[in-house]
């Protein structure tokens, strides 16, 4: 149903509310607050997402606009993040730009934040399966020491298992002696009290950029000494705060004596690393 209404087309609906095509980030009002899926083809910069947000619509989609230089054109997804509105963007090579209509039509989704990644929305997905999606999903609203995307991505012998999570701060009692842990902030000297608490099979985390004097990767010595083998990834190959793209796309930067024993090596995936470092012996 294409149901024109100003600047606005009402491009599907039900009980739950609508859907709503704009050609510009600027034509979102007070008729899209709380129950309407935002379909933009405007970039998802943190600009046009303010305007966007201002109304809390029950969910954003927008262009990815080639991502660009610090990633300005999707950097909107963490604005609505924060804010606990669903976002995703879509590859602007399937779309028309300012082509409101054509973005839902034709849009596939390239990148969602972690509220419509809970929600369900994937990259892969067509715009339009997203946003009847996000119509009738219910966003959980967490606090953010709930928030740990703790995922398991392999499962080993005697009940290990290779586990992603966003900071080794987020580790468990059930972490401890059987799990690899995957995460995604730096080793220096801060993160030497949670691996000594948590205690994992090995770890891996990031570099941080290493910093002066090596200090993002200060704990792999120092918990060397308390048999922790573990490994970080190189900040510029995956993403802080991300343990999943540690674990998808983390290339290892440093190792400890320990986690070289068990095979991982510089220049390796964090994917492989985390399997030898699951399989090492006791």
């Amino acid at each position: 149903m294409d149901e024109v209404q100003d600047l606005q087309t009402v491009v599907a609906g039900d009980e739950s509310g609508r859907v709503v095509a704009i050609d510009s980030a600027y034509h979102v009002d007070e008729r899209n607050t709380g129950r309407d899926v935002v379909v933009s083809a405007s970039y998802s910069g943190v600009l046009p997402a303010r305007f966007v947000a201002d109304r809390r619509p029950r969910a954003a989609i927008g262009l990815d606009c080639a991502i660009g230089p610090e990633g300005a054109g999707i950097a909107g997804l963490w604005f609505y993040e924060a804010l606990g509105i669903p976002a995703a963007t879509a590859d602007v090579r399937d779309v028309l730009l300012g082509d409101g209509v054509d973005v839902h039509r034709n849009g596939v989704i390239s990148r969602v934040n972690a509220v419509a990644a809970a929600c369900g929305v994937v990259p892969g997905m067509t715009v339009a399966d997203a946003a009847a999606l996000l119509l009738r999903a219910e966003p959980v609203t967490r606090a953010p020491d709930e928030i740990t995307n703790r995922t398991v991505m392999e499962s080993g012998p005697d009940g290990r298992a290779v586990v992603c999570t966003d900071s080794i701060a987020f580790g468990t009692p059930a972490d401890r002696d059987t799990n690899v842990l995957v995460t995604a902030g730096h080793t220096g000297r801060s993160s030497v009290p949670y691996l000594r608490e948590f205690r994992p099979w090995g770890f891996i985390c990031s570099d941080g950029g290493r910093g002066r004097d090596d200090s993002g990767i200060a704990g792999l010595a120092i918990v060397e000494g308390d048999g922790l083998a573990g490994a970080t990834v190189d900040a510029r190959s995956a993403m802080m705060g991300d343990g999943l793209s540690s674990y998808r796309d983390g290339v290892i930067s440093a190792r400890n004596a320990l986690a070289a024993a068990c095979g991982v090596e510089i220049g390796m995936s964090a994917r492989e690393a985390a399997h030898r470092l699951l399989h090492r012996a006791p």
